[in-house]
Formats: structure tokens, C-alpha cells, sequence
């Protein structure tokens, strides 16, 4: 579908420009936002009169939100929230929170206005786009936090307060293992060296060899069952 544009459009085009766009885009968001116009050539012919009138009215929209961009440079908001120990949230932080947010703290915004891809689903810092005007954009900062002290330490420090304690407890972890591996080691070691102590020392049990019979003595073992075979043929009946 063809559609004129009424203010610029990210990726799309500055007012005026007639672009040609996917016809549900138009028709579920372009259209009934006021943001654009069919591309007929009433509606074309309508734009053209009211051009001069829509540009002049762009250019003072423009230059309030520029003035609010700047009140809003720096702001952050804090968003206290449950979490686990991990810094997963129990639960997430969307869009119509955070307008709530920057509301609460004197600007007036709505969720349409807040630019995030997905809801903030741990604790940390983020900086999130807030557009005032179609060409006007500014950062806001939320502070997700499990307390207002946690959200002053994150402030602070620039990182999520669980990143810390995880990174200790990783290192606790770490250096746990190692001293354990290192403990297993050592104990190995001494067993090893307690052996061969012992063996060097000989109180470790001979196996006794088999006792060496004397030749002569094998000799006469062998001759004595065939002088009694000759013994017993050389007795009378």
C-alpha cells in the first residue's frame, strides 16, 4: 500500500514522502496513529494545501521536544523491584512501567513513547529510548533494584549490585576448589612417600621362597622306589 507520510518515520521517510509499506503496517498502525495518509490522489492534492500549515506546525513540535529533551538529559528512574539471588526479577519491567516512572518524575510521556525491544527481566542499570518527536530522542536511565540502597550503590558503581556478589562468590568458589584440590594432592603425596618409607625400611612382610632341596637328597628320592621294586622281585617264595 501507498501512504503518504504525515512526520518522518524511522526507515520510512521525512513528512510528505510517499512510500509504499506492508498493508497490515498500514492499516493497524500508520493509518490510525495519524501518521500517514492514503495515497490517493484526493489525499494527495489534501496534503499539498496543508503542507506549509503541517511543516510550520512540525518545526514548533520539534523545537518543544528539543527543550524537554534537554530537562530530561541525565534522568533516571528507580524501579524497585523483587528479585533472586541470581538478580532474576519476580517478575519483569515493560514499557507502560517505565512511562509511569518517567511520569512520577515530572515528564509526561506515554508507553508508545518508550522504545523496548524486551521487558527488563533482571537487576542493573539500563538505558532505554524515550522519543519526544519523531525526530526528537532521548536516553532515560532505569535503575532496577531490589531497595533505594542497592539502586544508590548501583548508581555509583555503574553495575548491577548482584554482579559483585556473584563474582565473590564465584571467586569464594573458585578458591574453595582450588584448596581442596590442592589438600587431595598433598594427601596423596604423603601416603605415597609413607609407602616407600616403609618398604625402604623393610618392615614390609618377606614372602618366604620355596625351601631348596639338596640335589643329593633328590637323588635318593628318586632311586629309593626302584631298589624296593628290586627288593621285592628278589625275595623267595
Amino acid at each position: 500500500m501507498d501512504v503518504i507520510l504525515l512526520e518522518r518515520i524511522a526507515k520510512l521517510g521525512q513528512m510528505g514522502d510517499v512510500v509504499k509499506v506492508k498493508s497490515g503496517y498500514a492499516r493497524n498502525y500508520l493509518l490510525p496513529q495519524k501518521k500517514a495518509l492514503r495515497a490517493t490522489d484526493a489525499n494527495k492534492s489534501h496534503f499539498e494545501g496543508q503542507r506549509a500549515q503541517l511543516e510550520s506546525a512540525n518545526l514548533e513540535n520539534r523545537s518543544e521536544a528539543e527543550k524537554l529533551g534537554k530537562k530530561m538529559e541525565g534522568l533516571a528512574v528507580i524501579m524497585v523491584r523483587q528479585a533472586g539471588e541470581a538478580g532474576q526479577l519476580y517478575g519483569s519491567v515493560n514499557a507502560r512501567d517505565i512511562s509511569t516512572a518517567v511520569t512520577e518524575a515530572g515528564f509526561t510521556i506515554t508507553r508508545q513513547q518508550v522504545a523496548l525491544d524486551h521487558p527488563i527481566k533482571s537487576l542493573g542499570l539500563y538505558d532505554v529510548k524515550v522519543t519526544l518527536h519523531p525526530e526528537v530522542t532521548v536516553e532515560v536511565t532505569a535503575n532496577v533494584a531490589r531497595s533505594i540502597e542497592e539502586a544508590k550503590i548501583q548508581t555509583k558503581t555503574g553495575h548491577a549490585v548482584v554482579s559483585t556478589d556473584e563474582q565473590e562468590t564465584a571467586s569464594k568458589k573458585a578458591e574453595i576448589a582450588k584448596a581442596e584440590e590442592a589438600a587431595e594432592e598433598a594427601a596423596d603425596e604423603a601416603v605415597a612417600e609413607q609407602a616407600e618409607d616403609i618398604f625402604e625400611e623393610g618392615a614390609a612382610p618377606e614372602i618366604n621362597p620355596e625351601p631348596e632341596v639338596p640335589e643329593e637328597t633328590e637323588e635318593a628320592a628318586e632311586k629309593a622306589p626302584e631298589e624296593t621294586k628290586d627288593g621285592a622281585e628278589d625275595k623267595p617264595e
